[in-house]
């Protein structure tokens, strides 16, 4: 018995001295968490107030989680163009370089550089560099212009001033007093002032911890703000070591360009977003507008017989928006001497078929007729010929002249050109008893009668339009490649296209597309270039004065030409029905909006 019993007490000790050991670690873990804090290795817990120097990687980290949701939620390109668009870059970049020194020795002038980006689909760039501060501010815009595209213009016109701008002060001050408070601290001949910094950095601190905004600062702020200021000039006034105030203030300077960084990009994607999502009222609306459309049991009226009579004035529109395109449409009836010779066909895709149907057979136009096709099954009789799958609108790309020396020079010659889509390639299977066409997109306002468009002699040519010779197809060269054509061509914009469908049949127009098309790998970016090579030499210039583009981005454009043009063009970003849209050129657009009609109350639709 007494051996077992003493078999019993050496388990019970060992429990008792592993019990013993974990209190003593205990012990000195609770005595060196006090001691790690007192030392200085706190900074990555910091009061709300400030923000420590010595770590960068919040902005680093809402960077990255920035750029991740950009690549999901923005639109998406293959993998291989991304990839091939990268090195073409770096080989462009490369070579230019090398090409400018050679130049620049050999006196020959310097051609800016292009960049040719699709509106819809430009992703915002990672940029890991710095933008120079000593730049001016002409400079940055072009830049900011070349980086982000109208972004930049919308910012600029709608900077808001500073908010909290004392707080922002505040911990300005508080920076450069942690800057030049330890070369100070290191004299012993400087204990008083020495005393007065550290005494003026504890207070900010404290007020810092408990303000966010200007009004959460407690009275009596502007005295200790003096204080502060005083001591900082002070320290100033004595010989300190450069080297720390140096690396103080360079920390200072990069975690304010990382946090403007930041919300540079975090602004711009934000835009982006706002600019490629349709407005909750105008989802509202076609949700309601297809539903009434099944419970209605009214049907087309037997009108078949103006759809496809050549000697009326037909006109197309490619859209998924019903309100946009009854803008279109009232617009130009409106301003119309005889109406009862118009026909419009809005060409849309399945998930707005319905909603456009019924908008257009409970709504009327004067005594114009409106037909609604639904592209998607249009395209199921031709899809031996086509490889098109949905509806596709007009599409827009911006144009930027970079030349590194003169960004302010860049900033003027961006241009932002409107091309048409590979669905408008179809329009001779479409239309194919019609003679000629006015093709109108989406995004604009028609202001005087377009009858006399139908009696302009265009020759041998198959369509009229506006052309921009501010920028020409020699200018956009890298992207043509090896291709054959005419270097002094002038670009040409979708919008208001009177087109000779006859002209076109002869000239196969559509199939030398679809070619070139396949040719360039079907991009976005190719597409705007397969259109001006299959037009080169067969387009009729419209004279400027019938339209006027650029009201979805440009802020400068004279209500002289606005009054005298035709048609206006709000190509662009900011559509009219959108909230980012230019707000002096809305009420041109909203005149058009019935705005007793039940259903645009129902859902807040409200231009």
């Amino acid at each position: 018995m007494k051996g077992g019993g003493g078999g019993a007490v050496g388990p019970a000790k060992r429990r008792w001295r592993g019990l013993a050991i974990g209190v003593l670690f205990l012990v000195i873990l609770s005595m060196l968490v006090p001691l790690a804090f007192l030392l200085g290795l706190h900074n990555g817990f910091h009061s709300p107030g400030f923000v420590p120097l010595q770590h960068n990687s919040h902005s680093g980290d809402r960077t990255k989680h920035v750029d991740n949701l950009v690549r999901k939620l923005s639109p998406t390109r293959p993998k291989d163009i991304l990839k091939r668009f990268a090195h073409e870059a770096k080989n462009e970049t490369s070579s230019t370089d090398a090409t400018r020194k050679n130049q620049q020795k050999k006196g020959i002038p310097i051609h800016p550089r292009v960049v040719l980006q699709p509106l819809s689909n430009r992703n915002i760039n990672r940029d890991s560099g710095k933008t120079g501060m000593e730049r001016g501010v002409d400079e940055n815009v072009g830049l900011c212009e070349l980086k982000y595209g109208s972004y930049c213009i919308w910012h600029e016109e709608n900077r808001e001033d500073m908010k909290d701008s004392t707080v922002k002060k505040l911990k300005d001050q508080l920076f450069v007093a942690r800057a030049y408070f330890p070369s100070v601290a290191k004299r012993p001949s400087l204990n008083k002032l020495s005393r007065e910094l550290k005494q003026n950095i504890q207070e900010l601190e404290r007020v810092l911890s408990e303000s966010t905004a200007d009004s959460d600062l407690p009275p009596g702020i502007e005295k200790k703000s003096k204080r502060m200021r005083a001591a900082i000039a002070k320290a100033k006034s004595v010989t300190a070591d450069c080297n720390n105030v140096d690396k103080k203030l360079r920390q200072i300077f990069d975690l304010t360009e990382d946090e403007a960084n930041f919300h540079m990009k975090q602004s711009a994607f934000l835009y982006q977003l706002a600019v490629q999502t349709m407005p909750r009222s105008h989802h509202c609306l076609s949700m309601k507008l297809t539903v009434e459309y099944f419970r209605d049991k009214s049907f087309d009226e037997g009108l078949t017989e103006k759809y496809s009579d050549p000697t009326l004035q037909h006109y197309v529109i490619f859209s998924g928006n019903v309100i946009a395109s009854s803008v279109v449409i009232n617009s130009t009836v409106m301003h119309a001497k005889d109406s009862t010779n118009q026909v419009f066909h809005v060409l849309t895709d399945g998930q707005n078929y319905y909603a456009m149907k019924h908008w257009f057979l409970r709504n009327t136009f004067r005594d114009a007729v409106v037909q609604v096709l639904n592209i998607e099954h249009l395209i199921l009789d031709y899809s031996d010929k086509t490889t098109v799958s949905h509806l596709n609108s007009p599409l827009e790309f911006r144009v930027s002249f970079y030349n590194s020396g003169n960004a302010q020079a860049m900033h003027n010659r961006t241009q932002y050109i409107s091309i048409f889509s590979h669905s408008h390639y179809l329009l001779p299977e479409i239309f194919k008893n019609l003679q000629k066409v006015v093709v109108l997109d989406d995004d604009v306002v028609v202001r005087q009668d377009l009858s006399t468009l139908w009696n302009l002699n265009m020759g041998q040519k198959v369509m009229g339009a506006v052309q921009i010779c501010s920028v020409r197809l020699g200018q956009l060269k890298s992207y043509l490649g090896e291709s054959s054509f005419n270097k002094n061509s002038c670009l040409w914009m979708s919008g208001l296209n009177l087109i000779n469908l006859v002209r076109w049949r002869e000239l196969g127009i559509s199939e030398n597309y679809w070619k070139l098309a396949k040719k360039m790998s079907m991009k976005e970016e190719s597409t705007v270039l397969a259109s001006m090579l299959t037009f080169q030499d067969l387009i009729y210039a419209l004279d400027s004065e019938w339209i006027v583009s650029g009201l979805g981005h440009d802020y400068g454009i004279s209500i002289q030409n606005i009054k005298k043009a035709a048609v206006l063009h709000y190509n662009g970003n900011m559509k009219p029905w959108l909230e980012l849209g230019i707000r002096k050129y809305k009420v041109y657009w909203k005149k058009f909006i019935n705005r007793k009609n039940q259903y645009l109350n129902e859902c807040n639709v409200n231009p």
